[in-house]
């Protein structure tokens, strides 16, 4: 499956030649995929380097002017580095903007911590006028990007390197809607992002321990799908969130202020509870943080129990 990252330089080169308004900014990434988009659409792509915050300023100018700017580094660079230009430049100013992560919450595992980031979709979040995606294949990017970027909104589109694998049909993409991706009668599993993956892979192994786990995969953050989910709570009373996002405001917050009035509901989080030190590949960086298949089986047990 093609990447996220490539998807993007495609849409980029896909929309770029008949949106002679859209202006590509990066930070010192993904030249070489950007390129065919650079020659398609000279002047309108630029390596502002390593100079986030000022690359943020620099966006606020183009659409104040009335161009439609897409910004696009790692992950904790555009955000929080650059949270005080976007609250100021875009969220005061009204003015709305593209901005493209990479990186996720530990995708960069071979450049330690610093690369790490938890907290971007929390930050954005509070910006009333954010939508904030989390596209786990290229479909979906494709598809939510076409759908919004030219809305007068703040945009974020979280991309992973990691995709979860699942070949969703287009009609299926819609901006604030969820997924329900299998059906069950014992627990609810809310997957945000690329923890789909294990969350389909923990629904295998409680299969085979007699639990049927209804999973529900959600790829927008803001705009929530409430009613999804309170449709599959009322039904199961046992809910499992599946993030890698902070313990202190994620998936999970939104979750609950969901099934607000449902009776009788057992809950448990799964996310991110402190920072992640050291070094190890996505998958035990997984382990590391208490989001494995295997940690979702255990929750699922014990909670039904």
């Amino acid at each position: 499956m093609k990447g996220l990252r490539q998807e993007f330089a495609d849409t980029m080169l896909e929309i770029g030649p008949h949106d002679e308004d859209l202006v590509v900014m990066v930070g010192d990434i993904s030249h070489g995929i950007l390129q065919p988009f650079a020659k398609a659409c000279p002047g309108r792509y630029f390596n502002i380097g390593i100079c986030e915050p000022a690359m943020v300023n620099l966006a606020s100018g183009l659409s104040k002017v009335g161009l439609n700017p897409v910004v696009h580094t790692i992950a904790p660079f555009i955000t929080e580095r650059s949270y005080e230009q976007i609250k100021l430049d875009f969220g005061y100013q009204n003015l709305s903007m593209n901005l493209i992560s990479v990186g996720g919450s530990f995708d960069y595992t071979q450049l330690g911590c610093s690369h790490h980031c938890y907290t971007d979709v929390s930050l954005l979040a509070h910006l009333n006028r954010a939508v904030i995606t989390l596209p786990a294949s290229p479909i979906e990017f494709n598809k939510l990007f076409k759908d919004i970027y030219q809305q007068d909104t703040i945009n974020y589109f979280r991309l992973t390197e990691y995709a979860h694998g699942v070949d969703f049909k287009e009609e299926q993409i819609q901006i604030g809607k969820a997924i329900k991706v299998s059906s069950g009668e014992d627990i609810t599993i809310a997957a945000l992002g690329s923890q789909l993956k294990t969350a389909l892979k923990a629904s295998e192994s409680l299969k085979s321990n007699g639990i049927s786990a209804e999973i529900i995969y959600y790829h927008t953050f803001k705009p929530f799908d409430s009613e999804c989910l309170q449709e599959s709570i009322r039904k199961t009373r046992h809910l499992i969130s599946l993030e890698e996002l902070s313990v202190h405001d994620g998936l999970f917050n939104q979750c609950l202020k969901s099934i607000i009035g449902i009776s009788d509901v057992k809950c448990s989080q799964m996310a991110v509870n402190d920072f992640i030190r050291g070094y190890g590949s996505y998958e035990e960086l997984c382990k590391r943080a208490g989001l494995s298949h295997g940690d979702v089986v255990t929750n699922a047990i014990t909670l039904l129990n």
